[in-house]
């Protein structure tokens, strides 16, 4: 199996959400603009996101240190950040490591998202 080069856009994404629910691209642009921005906005109250089959979002924290400027090489101090992290689930490590003669199973129907006080879905 060989793993075809190039990447899904943004614009491909919703594309094919829209193909696949009947959705206009409209319907679908504002769908998807709506998982990456609750994705985002849970990351930046530090929450951790589980979708079940697929994976789980969380921060890491990165301690400050010293690096080097690669032009000069002189040294910096890089501060402390955060960067987001995502942990791919066993369901999607299954997917991708499927053999072409397995059969894709369906989606699992859509489910209705819990209250926002929950961000695992």
């Amino acid at each position: 199996m060989t793993i075809p080069a190039g990447s899904m856009t943004k614009a491909e994404l919703v594309e094919e959400v829209s193909r696949v629910s009947e959705l206009t691209k409209k319907h679908s642009e504002v769908i998807v603009d709506t998982v990456f921005k609750s994705i985002i906005d849970a990351l930046h109250r530090g929450e951790k996101i589980e979708l079940r089959g697929f994976g789980s979002f969380r921060l890491r924290k990165r301690e400050p240190r010293k690096g080097r400027n690669p032009k000069t090489g002189d040294k910096v101090d890089v501060p402390p950040k955060k960067v987001p992290y995502f942990k791919p689930g066993k369901e999607l490590k299954d997917l991708i490591n499927r053999t072409e003669a397995e059969p894709v199973p369906a989606p699992s129907p859509v489910a209705t998202l819990p209250s926002s006080d929950s961000a695992a879905v």
